[in-house]
């Protein structure tokens, strides 16, 4: 599949939060030092929404509001896909497995075997939809992402184990929460960090969510289901 560079692609992006209530941690990685898109940055996993994500079936839906507030300023019927892709990225650069036990029905796609493999399809029911962000023009590549984020709970097998993820990132660890930006972090990374800060404690989706649109003729601060923030200058 030939991929147009200079599009924006739909990407999704998964925030996994360790102990919430006690000691919050996050799970982040580095990309490598020749990446098109951010090289060397500490980032979440996440990445482009590919054209079978739509087909893959789900053993448990996105939350209702998560769901609608996907549907927002959206293409139409979407957010299954942004599902798949989140939790396949999570896999496949983390090897981490957000899913229920399962059977899939034939045989699983290439990207899901090793998945299937461990006897889970993938599940969205402990996806939370809580931001949105255009990259801004004239990046070597451009993503329309979504954030969701994800108790660790949540996860099925050992949370220390990276032995099944690829070499996508590298220096897979757990941060804590109030020491993250020690780390060399791309600015929307940091942004998106302060809003799952003032939600640690809320085990809730949100029923507005931050919304940061770059374009040709502005930057701007929106809410999906909610009132317009100030223009970032």
């Amino acid at each position: 599949m030939t991929v147009d560079k200079t599009a924006i692609r739909n990407a999704a992006t998964v925030i996994v939060l360790r102990d919430r209530f006690t000691a919050p941690s996050i799970l982040m990685g580095q990309r490598g030092a020749k990446a098109a898109f951010m090289p060397n940055k500490f980032v979440f996993p996440g990445g482009a929404v590919d054209p079978e994500d739509s087909s893959i079936p789900l053993a448990a839906p996105l939350p209702q509001l998560c769901y609608d507030r996907l549907a927002e300023q959206a293409e139409a019927d979407l957010q299954q896909a942004l599902a798949v892709a989140a939790i396949r990225e999570l896999w496949e650069e983390t090897g981490m497995v957000l899913g229920q036990p399962g059977e899939w029905d034939g045989d699983a796609p290439a990207d899901w075997a090793s998945f299937a493999a461990l006897g889970f399809k993938p599940s969205a029911e402990a996806l939370q939809f809580v931001f949105r962000a255009v990259t801004p023009p004239g990046r070597p590549r451009r993503f329309d992402a979504r954030f969701f984020l994800v108790d660790a709970q949540a996860i099925q097998g050992d949370l220390d184990d990276f032995s099944r993820a690829s070499d996508e990132l590298s220096h897979l660890q757990w941060v804590k929460l109030d020491e993250v930006r020690n780390f060399d972090l791309p600015f929307i990374t940091e942004v998106v960090l302060a809003e799952i800060t003032a939600r640690v404690t809320d085990p809730t989706p949100p029923s507005s969510v931050p919304f940061y649109l770059n374009n040709d003729e502005a930057s701007l601060f929106q809410r999906l289901r909610g009132y317009p923030m100030p223009e970032v200058d």
